[in-house]
């Protein structure tokens, strides 16, 4: 099984950004662990902090891999385009969110993604990302 995790804009701080919210760990270190947790899932990882490029990964893989585990980020209220995206593969997508968006900030309530998801984890830390790879196996 081949699984592909986006990461959007400012996840590449995480354990530096808002650790209160996030955590204090790095995704390239927690990246490791799901690397060690699911030994017979072959997993990539993307991060990008520009909005095209996200879009361009999701279609690359969006036809190779089993699963998506997308974490769109602040792009998951604002990018149509994004969430247009997720439409056109034929690969499943899980939104992801480490926070829970509904706690927060009312703009953080609209996803462009969710329409188009087959699922939507939120609020469970980095431990989503775990909980999202269970579900495709």
């Amino acid at each position: 099984m081949k699984i592909a995790i986006i990461n959007g804009p400012n996840l590449n701080l995480l354990g530096k950004r808002e650790p209160e919210i996030y955590g204090s760990q790095t995704f390239e270190d927690y990246f490791d662990s799901l690397k060690n947790q699911f030994p017979n899932v072959e997993l990539t990882f993307y991060q990008s902090n520009i909005e095209g490029e996200i879009i361009n990964f999701i279609q690359q893989s969006g036809f190779h891999c089993d699963g998506i585990i997308l974490n769109a980020a602040a792009y998951t209220h604002t990018s149509i385009g994004i969430g247009d995206a997720v439409k056109a593969i034929a690969a499943p997508v899980i939104e992801l969110h480490i926070s829970n968006t509904f706690a927060r900030e009312e703009f953080r309530h609209q996803s462009f993604v969710s329409p188009n998801a087959k699922g939507i984890i939120i609020g469970f830390g980095l431990q989503g990302y775990a909980l999202a790879i269970q579900s495709f196996l």
